[in-house]
């Protein structure tokens, strides 16, 4: 393990924090460049459930579209530079850990910014197209009597919204990895997890509810999946006990 001392850890903690930094605005501006297209690949879901009708999203002040393709940029040039950004805090943390645990850490690492991303495409492929079709189901354009209701979004509520749902599938999407993590250093074992499933369901209903937005029909569908993977994180952890009691026994 390294032996520098805390000065020259923290000088080089600034370095990368710098780096990282500069990383994200370099990308956030590649973002903004076409923050446009990405917000209309972000309202394609949308658009598609209204392919036959003329529609339209508002923007109430004149700043709010600037403000939200700020915004997006800022989203977009993190999502951008995050493989970057955990190369960095890999480099930074290494030195100080042993050959071995470097080779657990690097496999998290890959697998971090792909299970990321799988929940965004979940969200954006799946849970909106359907989660935009409940909402709209409750609008009466065509009432005989009163005031129609229409939907007419707000440009920045659109991208608030739409970025809940992604970060939210985006980040409990990393459940494998916490829980295997977490049997790997032995603060958890795989028949406590298969255990207590019934208690899980309930926290990770809880999770969902926290998450997505305030309606039971976003949070079920985070739900489904989010209890399949840690479905699938018990049978992860159980071949990760497995080698360490095979690696045990050659000892």
């Amino acid at each position: 393990m390294s032996d520098a001392p805390l000065l020259a850890h923290l000088i080089e903690l600034r370095t990368r924090l710098m780096r990282v930094v500069l990383a994200w605005l370099l990308a956030t501006a590649a973002c903004y460049l076409v923050a446009e297209d990405i917000y209309q690949f972000l309202l394609q879901p949308l658009a598609d459930i209204f392919a036959d009708q003329p529609r339209r999203l508002i923007a109430t002040s004149l700043t709010e579209t600037f403000v939200t393709y700020l915004k997006l940029a800022l989203y977009g040039g993190f999502f951008l530079a995050f493989p970057y950004i955990a190369a960095e805090l890999y480099l930074f943390i290494a030195p100080g850990l042993y050959k071995r645990e470097r080779a657990v850490l690097l496999p998290y690492l890959a697998a971090a910014p792909l299970l990321f991303f799988g929940g965004a495409a979940l969200a954006y492929y799946v849970v909106m197209p359907k989660a935009w079709a409940f909402f709209v189901s409750f609008e009466s354009p065509n009432m005989a009597e009163g005031m129609p209701l229409v939907v007419e979004a707000k440009v920045s509520e659109y991208l608030s919204l739409v970025m809940q749902i992604i970060l939210a599938f985006g980040l409990s999407f990393q459940l494998p990895i916490v829980l295997t993590l977490l049997v790997r250093v032995g603060l958890l074992t795989t028949e406590r997890l298969a255990r207590n499933r019934r208690y899980m369901v309930v926290i990770l209903a809880v999770v969902a509810a926290f998450l997505t937005p305030p309606d039971i029909f976003s949070q079920i569908l985070l739900l489904i999946p989010l209890y399949g993977l840690y479905e699938l994180s018990i049978l992860a952890c159980r071949v990760i006990e497995r080698k360490k009691i095979g690696s045990e026994v050659e000892i």
